[in-house]
């Protein structure tokens, strides 16, 4: 069974090179890119470059933001974000439905001050327990279209508490934010997507959402109708679901497909 993994990843990889070797022509690509992948992107990104001779030009934003700005017609190549906006932007024709790519998974997770006691959230009423004990808590402010923190809001909303949290949070406005507000001691709770806690010096990862609390986000990559460089576009499609990249994203903390 080694012998046979080996064949296929060594596979894989040639397959990818292949395709790579194809796009003669260097090109510059427009990706609008979800800030839930950006430290993915960050390792990826000249990677990809150094080994196809493309130039990526890459914005991050939340991925709701990601996806509505792709939707109003930005001219960009390829988008890297949550699969229901991926599928939204497939439905308005702005992305083509062959192009659309899965390349990583991750769950939300709570985090507390290094050294802090550790509250039990091994269940949806233990956690709701320890949500009302909490003296703060902090999450990406849903309003500006950040993934964990829409759903988070509905998770409080489920558990009826969403009026008792009001007082008691302080929004995150970016996705670095959540870990380094917990670890200044600003809020005493921390809720978002693993990877986004995942290397935050100063905090520890008490554990996931529980039970159906939690929420899968799956990022996946898609060609834009409109672009120009679809061959190069594809490739870097195809590049981050090669090994090595797959990888690099287990390296961040989340899941590869």
């Amino acid at each position: 069974m080694k012998t046979q993994s080996f064949f296929i990843a060594s596979g894989l990889r040639i397959i990818g090179l292949l395709l790579l070797a194809s796009t003669a022509n260097a090109a510059e690509l427009r990706v609008l890119c979800a800030n839930g992948m950006q430290s993915v992107m960050t390792t990826l990104a000249p990677q990809f470059e150094q080994l196809s001779g493309h130039k990526l030009l890459i914005t991050y934003a939340t991925g709701g933001g990601a996806v509505q700005r792709a939707a109003e017609g930005e001219d960009v190549d390829l988008v890297i974000a949550p699969q229901p906006g991926i599928d939204a932007l497939v439905k308005g024709g702005k992305a083509l439905r062959e192009k659309v790519v899965p390349i990583a998974s991750t769950g939300i997770s709570v985090a507390v001050r290094k050294g802090a006691p550790k509250p039990d959230i091994s269940s949806p009423e233990s956690f709701k327990r320890a949500l009302l004990a909490a003296k703060s808590i902090t999450y990406l402010d849903p309003k500006e279209g950040g993934a964990s923190g829409i759903h988070f809001a509905k998770v409080l909303e489920r558990l009826a508490i969403s009026d008792e949290m009001k007082a008691k949070t302080v929004f995150a406005h970016h996705t670095d934010a959540v870990g380094t507000l917990v670890a200044k001691g600003e809020a005493e709770l921390g809720v978002v997507q693993f990877q986004l806690l995942f290397a935050v010096q100063g905090i520890e990862v008490i554990g996931p959402l529980p039970g159906d609390l939690q929420n899968l986000t799956v990022f996946a990559a898609v060609v834009m109708a409109r672009t120009k460089v679809d061959v190069a576009s594809t490739a870097l499609t195809h590049y981050l679901r090669s090994p090595e990249a797959s990888a690099s994203i287990r390296a961040k903390g989340m899941e590869s497909f």
